[in-house]
């Protein structure tokens, strides 16, 4: 009876676990909508679904799943293993986006002032680095980004700094060619999400 009782407190507190994970992950997509609809510039992996769903038919929550998924596929190419955490990312950050568009929960911005897009655009940024807190403080793993960022700082005994700088620039860059929003809220999202977290 007691092994029983042991194992439902264990099997509530990991639901417990994932239940906060999921709330950081919504969280997260809420603070990318803001920062959307700002229209003031995408943090570099946003500028890259942006640059990629201009290109093809996907929407800008299927383009991050899709980029995603190809990073946890290069990922487990270099023996990195995706937690229930890195699967929970790669899929539900898309979806609750792909949701929050579709019911125009936050419209478009770009006839506010720009005092308002400035706002909406912190407040995008904060919740980003909040719901990013949320999603790893319970410890079930880290985003397929985070994955491929600390196996490649171990094999190329590249600072981890140097190594996120790197795939930032890059996710950038190929966003910007794609035609993703770079601008000052690209700037604001840099210095600002790190200390959000």
């Amino acid at each position: 009876m007691q092994l029983l009782a042991l194992h439902a407190i264990k099997l509530w507190t990991y639901f417990r676990r994932l239940f906060v994970v999921v709330s950081g992950l919504y969280m997260m997509s809420i603070g990318i909508v803001c920062t959307y609809r700002s229209g003031l510039g995408l943090g570099p992996w946003d500028a890259l679904h942006q640059g990629l769903s201009r290109h093809t038919s996907l929407t800008l929550g299927q383009a991050g799943i899709f980029v995603g998924g190809l990073l946890i596929l290069v990922g487990l190419l270099l023996k990195v293993r995706p937690s229930v955490a890195t699967v929970l990312n790669m899929i539900l950050v898309g979806v609750f986006i792909d949701l929050q568009m579709r019911a125009n929960c936050l419209p478009d911005l770009s006839a506010a002032s720009p005092l308002v897009r400035f706002l909406v655009d912190i407040l995008g940024v904060f919740l980003m680095g909040l719901g990013t807190a949320f999603y790893i403080a319970p410890h079930l793993g880290a985003g397929p980004r985070d994955g491929l960022m600390l196996r490649l700082t171990v094999l190329t005994k590249v600072r981890i700094a140097l190594v996120r700088a790197s795939l930032e620039l890059l996710a950038m860059l190929i966003g910007f060619l794609l035609g993703g929003t770079i601008g000052v809220g690209t700037l604001l999202f840099a210095l600002g999400v790190g200390p959000s977290v």
